[in-house]
């Protein structure tokens, strides 16, 4: 597997219940979604968070966490972190709740619809 099975069944205890919630295989792992919207992901043996560009200079100081840059180009508000940043159940606690909360927050952006050409 692409990503870390023990970690997603941490995450679904954690999230046991909730509405809105989600799960989808992408970016060669697995994003947990909030209606839609992603706020929590595993890649390989990482855990990808959504906190937000207010809330990023503060999360980015935790221990294990980095600026996520998929492209190669840094993408703040969001974050990658080590195994050893969610090691205990408080502190993978800590980066679920902040997600699910700030992605609430999040206004979902529709998808433009493709025209078809005229005949």
């Amino acid at each position: 597997m692409a990503y870390d099975l023990k970690l997603a069944s941490r995450l679904r205890v954690l999230l046991a219940g909730r509405k809105g919630l989600t799960e989808k295989e992408m970016f060669g792992g697995l994003a947990f979604l909030r209606d839609g919207k992603m706020f929590v992901g595993i890649v390989k043996d990482e855990l990808m968070a959504r906190v937000g560009k207010d809330a990023h200079a503060g999360w980015v100081r935790k221990k294990g966490a980095r600026t996520m840059d998929f492209t190669g180009r840094p993408m703040f508000g969001y974050l990658c972190v080590k195994p050893e940043g969610f090691a205990s159940k408080p502190q993978l606690a800590s980066w679920v709740e902040a997600c699910w909360t700030h992605v609430d927050t999040v206004k979902k952006i529709p998808r433009s619809r493709k025209r078809t050409p005229r005949s």
